[in-house]
């Protein structure tokens, strides 16, 4: 398989960090690993495995001879650096929502729509991480039975978020514990007015709203679905809410199907067909995917599912998975595996 030089753009993050690990993980054919970041972070050192990879600043020269770049530092900087990358010659994936849904960008889940990564114009977009596990997890379940509406609320770690969230749910979750007062600063968005309170909370808003009362998180989930499936006349609804999880995003979704004849079983049977889709689905032993033991993993978990009480062609069901795993690193390495395939056919 040829060697590939690769760049990861925001490598001491949290995305970044985990690329580079499953690039190791998955012996990814790597020549040369080139780790960016800001001008402060320029100098530093990651060490994963046995490797050290000192950090070097982010610029239009750095991506001379780079085969594959992954971009993970935040929307403004792919927008600044992704030409210059592609202008090299290298093959850009974008983990933020720069453009997510921009004409004639993929938006990629390798086990969805991998022929769109063939019309690449130097740039394939990684959705939004709590889009990922939903379109995987209706994947089969649209391909054998046809999928016409869907309507989903998220239950979405702080995680997604950033450090900054992480630590802010740690620690008000200290003031709580010792009566102390709490503050906030970060959640519900970094831009709005107004902070609340994550630990013993929940926050029905992730990022700011729109004038029509959804916010950005929900509509992103809308409409890349949309995109995903390139079906736009199926119906697609989303209310986002973050609660006090460090990690692992879950999801109650609620679809209507072309069909009215499908049983459970068959319903089941489908979801499981995907790759990276596993079922644990049993009431009986109380066996449903939890955030908790989804941290870490590379799959995406689906769970509770059953049928409408009104609907003939309605089921309900719950999907999790790792928001930082499959929901960002992962997605953003198979986009570049198949990529890879796809060029040595």
């Amino acid at each position: 398989m040829r060697q590939m030089n690769v760049a990861v753009v925001g490598a001491t993050g949290a995305v970044g960090t985990m690329i580079i690990e499953k690039l190791i993980e998955r012996k990814f054919p790597v020549n040369k690993l080139k780790l960016l970041a800001s001008k402060r972070s320029a100098g530093s050192t990651i060490t994963i495995g046995n490797e050290t990879y000192t950090v070097e600043e982010t610029t239009d020269q750095a991506f001379e001879n780079i085969d594959i770049a992954f971009f993970s530092a935040g929307g403004s900087i792919t927008e600044r650096f992704s030409q210059a990358a592609i202008d090299a010659g290298a093959l850009v994936i974008d983990n933020t929502s720069a453009f997510r849904m921009t004409e004639g960008v993929p938006l990629v889940v390798p086990e969805v729509n991998p022929e769109k990564i063939r019309e690449h114009k130097g740039l394939i977009a990684n959705p939004n991480c709590s889009t990922i596990q939903m379109v995987a997890a209706l994947k089969g379940v649209k391909d054998q039975f046809g999928l016409n509406r869907l309507i989903v609320s998220t239950y979405q770690a702080v995680s997604g978020a950033g450090a900054d969230a992480i630590h802010e749910l740690e620690q008000q979750s200290k003031n709580f514990a010792n009566r102390a007062e709490n503050e906030a600063n970060i959640l519900p968005s970094g831009g709005d007015k107004k902070h609340y309170p994550i630990a013993y909370n929940v926050l029905p808003q992730i990022d700011v709203f729109g004038d029509d009362g959804y916010t950005l998180e929900e509509l992103k989930m809308m409409n890349e679905t949309q995109k995903i499936f390139d079906d736009y006349e199926m119906e697609v609804a989303a209310t986002c809410v973050r609660l006090p999880v460090v990690t692992g995003h879950s999801e109650s979704v609620y679809i209507e199907l072309d069909r009215d004849d499908v049983t459970v079983a068959e319903l089941q049977e489908a979801i499981q067909s995907v790759p990276g889709v596993v079922l644990e689905d049993d009431p009986a032993t109380q066996t449903y995917p939890m955030p908790l033991f989804a941290e870490g993993k590379d799959e995406v978990f689906v769970g509770r599912v059953r049928k409408d009480r009104d609907k003939k062609n309605g089921f309900h069901l719950w999907i999790v998975s790792d928001n930082l795993v499959k929901g960002a690193a992962l997605n953003s390495v198979q986009i570049a595996e198949t990529y890879l395939s796809q060029i040595e056919e």
